[in-house]
């Protein structure tokens, strides 16, 4: 259930659809995901690195 929800709130194609006329909200919701890419990056680059080790 939490990783489908995941998966589509960082599905490219629900990125750009009209979802509420609320500009403020729209926004928020597009610096959400910016956060949870950069957050998902960082692990991926831990990751990475300690298998390095």
């Amino acid at each position: 259930m939490f990783l489908q929800r995941l998966l589509y709130y960082l599905d490219p194609r629900t990125l750009f659809r009209k979802s509420d006329p609320n500009l403020n909200l729209r926004f928020m919701h597009g610096i959400n995901r910016i956060t949870v890419f950069v957050f998902l990056f960082c692990l991926v680059v831990m990751v990475v690195r300690a298998c390095n080790r």
